[in-house]
């Protein structure tokens, strides 16, 4: 079953076309990843997922992106698409608030108030990002005291607070060392279980380690589309061979 349609996507900043004819349907609990070399649209076509793109100046976008049939772009209030599909930078970015008050804050934007209901959603948001242990005694302290890799699974975290369906991921590992990237992977593979994941990266390793499907982007266009494990063993394009194989990139 797809949770994303998305049909002939072109994207414009003023008169640069960023993205030519892109059409994809991505599988509701899988992991998809998006790879390619920098400023080839991988990024841009994540951001159409939830509008992102709608804060840049100059951005026009022709096409239909349907999360569960419904067009994103003509029939969805924007707000509602941002409980629906969460999105994870690529920097961490936890508010300079409490831990606390940083997983508390989208669901009291939707109007929840209830000191019980929010200590379970922060609880079980945090578990579900695995920081849990290393947060419940200091759910008061600065969200900034936190190490790198601890922030980016407490922005997970927050993203999760509001249960989205899906989860977006921009580069999620870049900023972090070994051990996080290996401790963000093994919960992104966990997240499957309850939530769609689209992940930009520019580690290939990473796409094969934790993808179900890949997508390879060259100069805005989606070159091939498929199961991870036949992007990376059998490529049926040319570039997309000579990219994964380090040609080039």
């Amino acid at each position: 079953m797809n949770i994303f349609d998305i049909n002939d996507v072109n994207l414009f900043y003023s008169d640069f076309q960023a993205l030519h004819n892109i059409s994809l349907a991505i599988k509701t609990h899988e992991i998809t990843a998006f790879i390619g070399p920098s400023g080839c649209g991988k990024s841009t076509l994540l951001k159409t997922l939830n509008r992102m793109n709608d804060l840049v100046d100059g951005c026009r976008i022709e096409g239909k992106v349907l999360l569960n049939g419904i067009n994103i772009y003509k029939d969805m209030d924007v707000n509602i698409l941002r409980k629906r599909v969460g999105m994870v930078f690529q920097k961490p970015n936890p508010f300079p608030m409490s831990i606390y008050d940083n997983i508390a804050y989208g669901p009291r934007i939707h109007g929840m108030t209830s000191k019980q209901q929010l200590d379970a959603i922060v609880e079980k948001s945090l578990r579900n990002a695995a920081i849990w242990e290393e947060t419940k005694d200091r759910l008061k302290k600065n969200a900034m005291s936190l190490s790198g890799g601890q922030q980016q699974r407490l922005c997970i975290a927050r993203a999760l607070s509001v249960e989205p369906e899906v989860l977006l991921m921009d580069e999620p590992t870049s900023a972090l060392d070994p051990i996080s990237t290996s401790k963000i992977e093994e919960l992104v593979t966990e997240l499957k279980q309850m939530y769609t994941v689209v992940i930009v990266t520019h580690n290939m390793q990473q796409a094969t380690r934790i993808s179900d499907n890949t997508g390879f982007f060259l100069m805005g266009e989606l070159v091939e589309y498929g199961k991870t494990e036949q992007i990376f063993s059998m490529p049926k394009d040319k570039r997309c061979e000579d990219y994964i194989t380090g040609r080039f990139g």
